[in-house]
């Protein structure tokens, strides 16, 4: 890897509408408050355990908090904004109260329902569809000046596992991102995180041979790049495992990922990764 290219690199992020400098990776903690998510599903669908799951994190050295409303699992139908307005709306309430600077991230494809939640002070936009699902969203990221998680993902989660086909799956993300950043920059959005969508619509080859390549979009893209791959079926099932025996080979792939550039980790387990961005740091300045 080229010394120009070492993945801490500085950088910004707009994070509660002030600049964030970048000098190492971030970590950003997974809060599935639905009780359908394929590791903890059920488990912080209470507003108390969500909250208190939510503590834990920061304790941990979260960066950032992503609330997810609704499952996005292989299978999963789309959700009505107004039924999850419905959950999200108590838990971001308190939080915003409890924790006023920590930058909130809500993992939505709903505009109206991001709207709001911007509106409530949520700092980014974590669009499974990159834009795709709701044409309202491009619009609302530039009317709003949101940070913009944008992931890839082929089809739709009900369907989206059924025998996903690529000619070239590194070069068609990429071309995914290139287009959807056409459409951004038209509507004046200019803080966009480019996430190539781990499992959503890609079969095992796919999502490895996007894993191997991130240094190739680290390097065509000049915005930071989202990993999210903790616990999922790309880790665990060549392992005749399961989620919850998939915490070291996750942190595996997280110290994989920010040696080719990654700069956000979207994770179940924060202490763990937290541990992973410090130690990589650590020898990085001893180098």
């Amino acid at each position: 890897m080229a010394k120009d290219k070492a993945f801490y690199a500085k950088k910004t992020l707009k994070l509660k509408g002030k600049i964030k400098l970048m000098e190492g990776a971030l970590v950003m903690g997974i809060l599935n408050i639905n009780p359908d998510s394929f590791y903890d599903g059920g488990r912080f669908n209470s507003l108390e355990s969500a909250l208190e799951q939510a503590r834990k994190m920061i304790a941990e050295g979260a960066d950032i908090i992503d609330i997810g409303p609704a499952s996005s699992k292989p299978g999963s139908s789309l959700v009505d904004p107004s039924e999850e307005w419905k959950i999200v709306e108590p838990l971001l309430n308190e939080l915003r109260t409890e924790f006023p600077d920590l930058p909130l991230s809500l993992d939505t494809y709903n505009a109206a329902t991001a709207e709001k939640a911007i509106h409530k002070g949520l700092s980014i936009v974590n669009d499974i569809s990159g834009g795709m699902i709701d044409p309202k969203m491009i619009p609302l990221i530039g009317e709003t000046q949101s940070t913009y998680i944008m992931m890839h993902m082929k089809g739709l989660p009900q369907s989206m596992q059924q025998n996903p086909d690529y000619d070239n799956v590194v070069k068609e993300v990429a071309y995914f991102f290139s287009k959807q950043l056409e459409s951004l920059a038209k509507v004046g959005a200019t803080d966009v995180v480019l996430d190539p969508g781990f499992g959503f619509g890609k079969s095992l080859e796919h999502n490895y041979q996007l894993f191997n390549n991130l240094h190739y979009f680290k390097s065509i893209f000049e915005h930071p790049l989202l990993v999210g791959v903790s616990r999922k079926s790309m880790i665990y099932k060549p392992l005749n495992s399961s989620p919850e025996e998939s915490l070291n080979a996750s942190t595996v792939l997280h110290t994989l990922a920010l040696q080719q550039g990654a700069d956000i980790l979207r994770v179940h387990d924060v202490r763990e990764a937290v541990d992973v961005c410090k130690i990589l740091k650590l020898n990085q300045n001893f180098a």
